[in-house]
């Protein structure tokens, strides 16, 4: 069973991921667990990626899809994989498609799990940190028992500039842009399930797990 799951910042992508691993054992793979393990182990493309990466650079498609070449060719993946923050562009996409005919796999499905902007706003902007101990809240899911105050230490919480609204608007509309032309790839090749990702976390998780069990892979 070989899976990409996407959907935008907020959406949850990692919760969704977490069930179905524990539900099929398979590997959950994210472009980041990639990049840390290749320049921890000092690969040839692990070091290049480390170039880019301690210049601020985006790391070009070649070394990206020679890394994710290498993780899908390690045993763990025989069995299948979850593909989690790749492909991000469409010629990120058609990489896959030629590392997957290479390995002799198939991708099974692609799962786009989709929420509202608005919602993502809210559930992005809502996250407080405290100042002192780091501990962090949510204004709306995860809220302190005194408004603004960290229940561990009695800190005072804040707004990280990368959670104010301004900044999120900004970030979803770069990933919308990117992510638009990926469903439209996907959708032709008749490999693209949408969830509607502003159910329960549960109602979500069991729309997920039921497709994938339709596979019969």
């Amino acid at each position: 069973m070989n899976i990409v799951l996407m959907g935008l910042p907020g959406a949850g992508k990692g919760t969704q991921a977490s069930h179905i691993v524990d539900a099929f054992h398979i590997p959950h793979i994210s472009t980041g667990d990639m990049f840390r393990a290749a320049v921890k182990n000092e690969t040839k493309l692990g070091l290049e990626a480390k170039s880019f990466m301690d210049q601020g650079q985006l790391v070009p498609d070649h070394v990206t899809n020679g890394i994710v070449r290498e993780r899908l060719s390690e045993d763990d993946c025989e069995k299948g994989f979850l593909l989690d923050g790749f492909p991000r562009t469409v010629p990120q996409a058609e990489a896959l498609d030629k590392l997957t005919l290479d390995l002799e796999r198939t991708l099974d499905m692609v799962i786009y799990i989709e929420v509202k902007e608005e919602e993502l706003i809210k559930r992005l902007t809502g996250r407080r940190i405290c100042q002192e101990c780091g501990a962090a809240y949510h204004v709306i899911f995860a809220p302190p028992k005194v408004a603004d105050q960290c229940d561990r230490c009695d800190g005072k919480l804040y707004q990280r500039e990368d959670d104010k609204r301004e900044t999120v608007s900004k970030r979803l509309k770069v990933n919308l842009d990117q992510t638009e032309k990926l469903l439209a790839y996907y959708e032709q090749k008749g490999i693209l399930k949408r969830i509607d990702g502003e159910q329960s976390i549960e109602t979500v998780s069991e729309r997920i797990l039921s497709l994938l069990r339709g596979l019969g892979v």
